[in-house]
């Protein structure tokens, strides 16, 4: 679900801190207080499930309180990099919108945030077509990411079973666009795990090529290099398959734990998940992934209901250690009840929000309005430079 964070692939004991991860990440030096700008975007794929929103979203809601107030958060909804893959258009165009939704809902602020659709923004679409005259394909070739796409919709083993006659251009050249969603805002940082460094890489390498190619007098290059916020990140797996991470596209829905789910459906979800036999409850994500998972999720929601211990570390070796004299019934127990009090009021508001059709579209429109301002900015000055215009 997200386009420029996702979750991490290594499976060691980790720390949860709730609220200390992302104070002053922004700033390069201890004395640099200049303001700084984050963007990240996320395809507009509806509801949410529950590892959409510990790999990403709540990241994101906990930058507006840990970020500067001067900081400039920009949050997108993705529909061009949507239509890389197959995607019927109606579904597309209400899954816009429930994606807005759950976003609003979770707790982005489009007060301190702006939340908009990249489509509505033309803006994204000039400067990817004028950075990809710029990308060489040996760049893109080495960006493998849509081997994994290819395989997922093509319910493929793995992705030794695609190759590039299945690849269409636009899936191709997406990691220029995600550059030129990024540069459009002059964005100093950027939200992402560890499988979308490359990205962020490719990103940066794009900005100096411009600033090489169109140096500037007297002054540094045109773009700014965004920097990662490596973003804590648990990897929430599958429910049934804990070999698997929690995905909307596998066939089982009781696999998944979507936010729009109510009490009941979610307290069976969690009392089905597969486990294992071995008496005792421990962290052990190689010999234990299912129980495991578990304990991660437990994690999470328990440090993001942490709200009187700003530098509280939860240890979910520790966690798994509290559970010595008990099974794996009541660590179902706890973990349901954790999830269904955590999510309770955004469940509410997510049904609130999905039958005001009316306040969803005009956050959006102040968001277009809000990213537009910014953008054509940047898609001005570039144009002046590159020879397309004259100056502004």
């Amino acid at each position: 679900m997200g386009l420029f964070s996702a979750s991490l692939s290594c499976c060691k004991p980790f720390l949860i801190r709730p609220r200390r991860v992302f104070t002053r990440f922004l700033k390069t030096t201890a004395m640099d207080t200049s303001p700084g700008i984050i963007f990240s975007g996320i395809q507009p794929t509806g509801i949410p499930h529950l590892g959409n929103y510990l790999g990403a979203i709540q990241n994101w809601v906990k930058l507006q309180h840990t970020s500067s107030q001067n900081d400039t958060l920009i949050y997108s909804i993705v529909g061009w990099h949507a239509l890389t893959l197959p995607q019927d258009p109606r579904e597309l165009y209400e899954s816009k919108f429930e994606t807005a939704a759950s976003l609003l809902a979770l707790g982005i602020d489009p007060k301190r945030s702006i939340l908009f659709n990249q489509d509505d923004v033309a803006e994204h679409l000039s400067l990817y077509w004028i950075l990809t005259c710029l990308t060489s394909m040996g760049k893109l070739k080495r960006m493998t990411t849509w081997k994994g796409k290819l395989a997922t919709i093509r319910n493929a083993n793995s992705e030794l079973e695609v190759d590039d006659s299945m690849l269409n251009l636009g899936l191709f050249s997406y990691p220029v666009l995600q550059a030129a969603d990024i540069l459009a805002y002059q964005a100093t940082h950027v939200p992402v795990g560890e499988d979308q460094i490359q990205h962020l890489e490719l990103s940066r390498d794009i900005a100096k090529l411009y600033n090489r190619r169109y140096p500037l007098p007297r002054k540094k290059g045109f773009f700014t290099l965004p920097q990662a916020i490596h973003t804590p990140c648990p990897r929430v797996l599958s429910l049934r398959d804990p070999t698997q991470k929690m995905s909307k596209s596998a066939p089982d829905p009781s696999s998944r734990i979507m936010l729009a789910d109510s009490a009941i459906s979610i307290s069976k979800k969690v009392r089905s998940a597969v486990t294992d036999s071995i008496h005792g409850i421990t962290y052990d994500p190689s010999a234990r992934p299912g129980i495991s998972n578990l304990l991660t999720i437990l994690a999470s929601f328990r440090s993001l209901a942490d709200t009187t211990r700003s530098t509280a570390d939860i240890d979910i070796i520790t966690l798994a250690e509290s559970y010595a004299n008990k099974g794996a019934g009541d660590l179902k127990k706890d973990v349901a009840d954790a999830i269904i009090e955590g999510w309770r009021h955004p469940r509410e508001e997510l049904e609130r929000l999905r039958a005001d059709r009316g306040f969803l579209s005009q956050v959006l429109e102040d968001g277009r309005q809000r990213a537009k301002a910014i953008s054509s900015l940047t898609l001005a000055k570039v144009r002046e430079t590159i020879g397309l215009s004259g100056k502004i």
